[in-house]
């Protein structure tokens, strides 16, 4: 039994004003269709928990799951979906960096890849927009089952190396939601982002 068993949803947010108050939070990020929703269900052994749309782009609320003592799992929009309006991509956009480089209970960031296609220029751009914050930064590398063994461990050392240019503290991982691999090396890694003796935090207000 890990603390995401009893993870349920508690608020969703459309602008930095509806934030809800938070003591430690981990969000979770990615490009539209990555496998982020899917891989928040498979933490949370839940099905539905975020909702996983065959429609890329339709998650335009930030979404906020309760894992217990003021601790949240969260949700963030998926990001480069070139069907989205320009209007509304650039307002997620904005609501999105302003969350990464502000949000005071942050306490470090899942970032979703499609292992067959890591690191576009959005994801660097996230990383770019995080890193120096100082927090830490968790990459998964999602459909692993979609590859072979040998090119999924080509591809996690190819993303390592490339990460050589980041700040320390930037991790990578294979995951797959349908073979459930690499689950309890992320829940590893959340787990201690959430601990109180990582630091504890007050509520934090919004941004």
């Amino acid at each position: 039994m890990t603390l995401f068993n009893h993870a349920a949803y508690a608020a969703s947010a459309a602008t930095l004003a509806q934030l809800p108050p938070s003591r430690r939070e981990v969000a979770f990020a990615g490009r539209s269709n990555a496998g982020k929703s899917s891989a928040i269900n498979t933490l949370a052994r839940h099905n539905r928990l975020a909702f996983v749309s065959k429609t890329p782009g339709r998650t335009q609320l930030i979404n906020f799951f309760d894992v217990g003592d003021g601790r949240f799992i969260v949700d963030l929009p998926g990001y480069g979906y070139a069907k989205v309006p320009p209007e509304i991509r650039a307002r997620w956009e904005g609501v999105l960096s302003a969350y990464l480089q502000n949000r005071a209970a942050l306490a470090g960031l899942v970032l979703i890849m499609d292992v067959r296609h890591p690191l576009t220029p959005l994801d660097k751009r996230m990383l770019d927009w995080f890193t120096p914050r100082g927090l830490p930064v968790h990459i998964l590398l999602t459909k692993a089952d979609k590859l072979s063994r040998s090119a999924a461990n080509k591809t996690l050392q190819e993303v390592r190396s490339a990460l050589k240019t980041y700040p320390e503290g930037v991790s990578v991982q294979l995951f797959s939601s349908l073979a459930r691999q690499g689950v309890e090396e992320v829940e590893a890694v959340i787990a201690a982002w959430l601990a109180e003796d990582s630091g504890e935090k007050g509520p934090a207000e919004s941004p």
